[in-house]
């Protein structure tokens, strides 16, 4: 089947037969710290979707082994999808995969990192059978004036540095990856590990690009030395400081962004458009990183885009440690128009020895990463060899 190059309706019914869960475990090529904690593998649940037609696609669920991020887990999203999401759509026509976040909010409260794994698996798949980039699909569901209006072919790359070892060592990756051409560089920080660490890399950059923070929840406006802190962080000309307060914060944000002039950006608040909109009433924060595992799938994750294109609010794709194949996901989200802001769109070597996508991602010299606007769906192809490898649990959910 070729890539369809037009925007026009074209009619594509997916009927899922069954879907096959996997979870594998796979090394990071280095450990990743955070104020939550440290890793060095991922269990990752992975899904196989198999049409009536003989269509398949894959997708990737985020969620991490602990409730530490997102109350979703590994566990809870294989419970969920096994028990209550894989029923409702396994059998069921749609002509649409807008349709289908539909159906599971009707019936399903919360899970969004378990309905996302199915739902932007069907996008797709349903990309594939059109004939299409998941990318072009994604792109002709935004609001635009402009109906000519293509993806980006190339998207800009960010890398996330987890806490180091010592303020020496972020310095010297700060100024590798600067080298490699990264469009921007978000540094992982906690209470003790902050200021220091920001100096450093901040001098070793030299203004070379942007230089962002995050404090993943771990800061509270209670703790004297915590405010102290972030006051101190404020002086270094950041572009952004990322979640430093609670999870679901909105009020807290607000009265910093009120006392700070570096722009707070919302990740783990923003579960939802609704969200989106309360944050901009209590200017909460100037920017916002989307996940779309985060806020239940990509239905949601296009209300948050063109929500923030119509508030000329910046944006940015967020990333969760993925493999080749919720890369893949990412980099065609980020495709959209407003994602003003370079993404969590690393090169698969940045975090993995060897990734299960046959092509693994890479960067071009100018810090971008191309988008397969050639190739219909994911536009990856899966090395299932090494993930029968990597299985440590399976499961055939519908008609073998």
């Amino acid at each position: 089947m070729g890539v369809r190059t037009d925007r026009q309706p074209h009619v594509t019914m997916i009927r899922i037969e069954r879907i096959e869960l996997r979870e594998i475990i796979l090394p990071l090529a280095d450990r990743f710290s955070t104020s939550a904690g440290a890793v060095d593998e991922r269990r990752i649940l992975l899904l196989e979707f198999h049409d009536a037609d003989g269509s398949r696609e894959w997708s990737e669920c985020v969620a991490e082994t602990l409730p530490t991020y997102a109350p979703d887990t590994v566990d809870t999203c294989w419970l969920a999808i096994s028990k209550w999401i894989a029923p409702i759509v396994i059998g069921e026509s749609f002509d649409s995969p807008d349709l289908v976040d539909a159906a599971l909010a009707k019936r399903i409260r919360g899970h969004r990192m378990a309905r996302a794994a199915v739902e932007m698996g069907l996008w797709a798949l349903f990309a594939r059978k059109s004939g299409v980039s998941l990318a072009a699909a994604l792109n002709d569901k935004t609001r635009s004036p402009a109906p000519d209006r293509k993806p980006r072919s190339k998207v800009e790359s960010g890398v996330a540095f987890g806490i180091q070892s010592s303020p020496e060592l972020l310095a010297d990756r700060c100024r590798a990856a600067a080298d490699e051409g990264y469009r921007r560089i978000r540094i992982k920080i906690a209470p003790g590990a902050d200021v220091m660490y920001v100096r450093a890399a901040n001098d070793a950059l030299e203004s070379r690009i942007p230089l962002a923070v995050d404090g993943n929840c771990a800061y509270s406006l209670d703790n004297a030395h915590h405010v102290s802190a972030l006051e101190a962080l404020d002086s270094f000309g950041l572009s952004m400081i990322e979640q430093p307060l609670g999870h679901d914060d909105l009020m807290q944000h607000a009265t910093l962004q009120r006392c700070i002039s570096t722009p707070i950006c919302l990740d783990e608040s923003i579960t939802g458009v609704e969200r989106v909109a309360e944050m901009i009433a209590l200017e909460s924060a100037r920017i916002v990183n989307l996940k779309p595992g985060r806020v239940g799938g990509f239905r949601q994750s296009l209300a948050i885009h063109d929500a923030c294109a119509e508030s000329s609010l910046p944006l940015w794709c967020g990333g969760m440690l993925e493999t080749g194949i919720g890369r893949a996901y990412n980099v065609a989200l980020a495709s959209l128009p407003h994602f003003t802001l370079p993404g969590d769109l690393s090169p698969s070597a940045r975090y993995w020895a060897q990734d299960i996508v046959k092509q693994p991602w890479t960067m071009d010299a100018d810090g971008t990463v191309e988008v397969p606007l050639d190739r219909n769906g994911t536009g990856v192809e899966v090395n299932e060899e090494l993930v029968d490898e990597l299985t440590v649990r399976r499961l055939t959910l519908g008609q073998r």
